[in-house]
């Protein structure tokens, strides 16, 4: 069976989820929807597909699944909208903002029957899913401590800021899911620090931009995250996994393996440049293992239950930050 998807939105995730599609067997990208017809333009050229509007793809027989890349505030209601309309649905990160609209969305998705996956491409890296592997089979033994490394090469525009919901719900987000999905346990607590100090436009929008995070379980394990929107060096994205019988963990993916070497030392390649290359495999991993759960019925790997924990970590994290304590997670699901 070949899955038909729309894409919604043709901005930069857009395009990345555009070309991840052309790139999985059993997918075509069939229609985009976008209010840019530029952009519309450079994806069905580069990829594929027709320009189409959001209601024609509604009603369109030929459309089996979405990909929702549209700004953050829009999606529950889109989420509702095409699982009603019987479309399997694959969402950017986070569903909402609000806990309390995530939910009810997610019970518009149960009413229907409808496939739903929430787009935490990590899970999807082949170097992180091998050391997940690695862990399962007990490389490291027991699962004491994660240090979860995540730095962007420079911040978003401001006005992207204003909109995202902030630097722990738009970014450390990720991280979040990838700390519950290699600790084993869901988060009992939550202990974050936030400084502003790579731009005071940042702060001026009501955000940071130099964050720290301790996560811990009920049985004590813990996650420590930290976050920073400039790292002057290239796309940092590390993992250290340490358990009582040993270490596990995932360095920097470099631009090129060479390495060159001379009297003044080393010289590699610089990191990859941002996240469009650096998780290229993984997007296309990801939009494969949904479109295996949309052809074969199987569950979605992530789902709207893991977006709702992500979202209460972070919301948990912006509370902790703002009022100088640990925050119990409990406190913030039960708000």
């Amino acid at each position: 069976m070949t899955v038909n998807f729309a894409v919604l939105g043709a901005g930069r995730i857009g395009q990345v989820h555009a070309r991840a599609i052309a790139s999985v067997p059993g997918a075509a990208l069939t229609a985009i929807a976008d209010p840019v017809a530029e952009a519309v333009a450079a994806v069905t050229s580069a990829h594929g597909g027709a320009a189409r509007s959001i209601d024609a793809i509604e009603a369109a027989e030929d459309v089996d699944a979405v990909v929702i890349c549209t700004p953050t505030d829009t999606h529950a209601d889109l989420i509702e909208r095409f699982a009603r309309a019987g479309k399997a649905v694959f969402c950017e990160k986070p569903v909402d903002l609000s806990l309390a609209r995530v939910r009810d969305c997610l019970k518009v998705v149960e009413e229907t029957g409808s496939v739903l996956m929430v787009g935490f491409n990590r899970r999807f890296d082949p170097d992180f899913r091998a050391l997940k592997a690695r862990l399962d089979a007990g490389a490291a033994g027991k699962v004491e401590m994660i240090t979860i490394t995540s730095r962007d090469p420079g911040p978003p525009p401001i006005s992207y800021i204003e909109r995202s919901g902030g630097i722990f719900r738009d970014m450390t987000i990720h991280d979040f899911d990838v700390a519950r999905w290699l600790l084993g346990e869901e988060v009992e607590s939550v202990a974050a620090m936030g400084s502003v100090l790579v731009d005071p436009a940042i702060g001026a929008a009501g955000d940071w931009d130099s964050v720290n995070v301790l996560l811990r379980t009920a049985s004590g394990r813990q996650a420590v995250i930290t976050n920073s929107r400039r790292a002057t060096y290239g796309y940092d994205q590390r993992i250290e996994v340490l358990g009582d019988r040993g270490l596990v963990s995932v360095g920097n993916v470099h631009e090129s393996r060479v390495e060159e070497a001379g009297a003044a030392g080393y010289l590699r390649p610089p990191l990859e440049n941002f996240f469009m290359s650096r998780y290229a495999a993984a997007y296309a991993a990801e939009i494969a293992a949904f479109t295996a759960a949309v052809a074969e019925g199987a569950p979605t790997p992530t789902t709207g239950h893991d977006g709702l924990m992500a979202l209460a970590l972070a919301d948990a994290a912006v509370l902790s930050a703002s009022e100088g304590r640990t925050v119990a997670l409990a406190e913030v699901l039960a708000a």
